[in-house]
């Protein structure tokens, strides 16, 4: 009888042993998540089937001054409309050279997203960047670093996107946990030209941006929350801003 009852003695404090542990590593992870949050200062209020908005970490949402197509909608919503057309619309991963440039609207890679997004708010990539990469020529002062032009591959290039974005538009910050700089509409690179995204309107519990893009073929959703768990860096974020240098190169192509 004695043993019996050391037996379970022994059975009770094992039980709750490990309900301890288990405690532990729950608030140990939730603690960790609270801090990255807090270190942030910022404390999201409401989830909205497991994803939040800016809002909910008190961030306000920037607001284009510029509606390039006249369509009553600011051009950083206009952008992101266009990248979540091109999630809804959700095209297959194909990479490979098109007459004429343009990709039928089923299929696409990364840097279709790009341009299809831009033109929901009426801005030509394709037209701008041959025209930029025609005018750059092959000197010293040459930005695009391109040995052949081709017209209908060279603006789907991330590296040219890339130099294109850097010469034109706003850049800011590539610390993906200051949060606040992050807009829906965002444009944001990685490893230096490896992959280009647009930014969701979408965050995670810690307030990090989802991302709407075309990966690879294995993706099943054009929408993730992959910004903080991608192996890759951030190496440029840019904002499609209208500027006096836009204004002058789309007066040149008109």
């Amino acid at each position: 009888m004695k043993k019996r009852k050391k037996k379970l003695k022994r059975s009770v404090k094992g039980f709750f042993g490990i309900c301890i542990f288990v405690g532990f590593i729950y608030l140990l992870f939730e603690g960790v998540s609270y801090y990255v949050i807090i270190n942030n200062n910022f404390t999201p209020v409401f989830n909205h089937e497991e994803y939040f908005y800016a809002e909910d970490f008190g961030i306000n949402v920037i607001k284009s001054e510029y509606d390039f197509d006249d369509d009553g909608i600011d051009d950083y919503s206009d952008i992101l409309l266009g990248a979540q057309k091109e999630r809804d619309n959700n095209p297959t991963y194909v990479s490979k050279y098109y007459d004429g440039g343009y990709p039928p609207d089923d299929e696409g890679v990364c840097t279709d997203v790009i341009w299809r997004a831009l033109l929901e708010a009426g801005y030509y990539l394709k037209d701008m960047m041959v025209y930029d990469i025609t005018k750059d020529g092959k000197d010293e002062t040459s930005y695009y670093d391109i040995d052949y032009r081709d017209d209908n591959i060279d603006f789907r290039r991330v590296g040219n996107q890339e130099v294109f974005l850097e010469r034109y538009t706003e850049s800011l910050t590539t610390n993906i946990y200051n949060i606040e700089e992050f807009m829906p509409g965002d444009i944001v690179v990685f490893d230096y030209g490896a992959h280009i995204a647009i930014i969701s309107d979408k965050r995670n519990e810690n307030g990090i941006p989802y991302l709407i893009q075309n990966r690879d073929p294995s993706q099943e959703e054009k929408e993730e929350d992959r910004l903080e768990k991608t192996e890759m860096s951030v190496t440029g974020h840019y904002r499609f801003t209208f500027n006096n240098d836009l204004k002058r190169l789309i007066e040149k192509i008109s």
